[in-house]
């Protein structure tokens, strides 16, 4: 199973872009990785986005066939454990990829979230998607480790 990281814009911070690197590292023992920035998307007025702009038009058609999860702050809220077992799951199934897609300060538009086939809220706090990538791609890490019975999880 193959997992993709689709952000919105790059990581300005060095240390974050450091801790990102090393966790991706560390989630290439598991599985394959690819993680995508792509070019943020211009700010829209909320009556716009009501429909699919472009960019997310490429990014849908970009996903087509795979799992897509869309962070967002009113999606399903898991735990960890409950996370590694979803993770599980869709590996026992044979899901040839997961999606994970993180938009920028703006969000996806309200039709682009109805084509998720998950929404995913990291917290009910708020996070800057360059930590949003970083605490992504920490919980897949720490799923693969549950999964395995790894010390880290602990």
């Amino acid at each position: 199973m193959r997992i993709r990281i689709v952000c919105e814009g790059k990581t300005k911070d060095a240390s974050l872009r450091a801790l990102q690197a090393d966790l991706a590292g560390r989630l290439e023992h598991f599985t394959s990785l690819v993680i995508e920035e792509i070019h943020p998307a211009e700010r829209t007025s909320p009556r716009r986005k009501a429909r699919l702009s472009a960019p997310e038009q490429a990014l849908l058609k970009k996903v087509q066939g795979s799992v897509k999860i869309v962070l967002d702050p009113r999606g399903r809220e898991w735990s960890s454990e409950e996370f590694a077992e979803w993770l599980g799951q869709q590996a026992v199934r044979g899901t040839r990829e997961l999606a994970f897609l993180v938009g920028g300060p703006d969000g996806f538009s309200e039709t682009f979230r109805k084509e998720a086939d998950i929404l995913l809220a990291l917290s009910r706090m708020t996070f800057t998607h360059d930590w949003a990538r970083a605490l992504l791609l920490e919980q897949i890490y720490r799923a693969f480790t549950i999964l395995r019975g790894y010390p880290y999880s602990r």
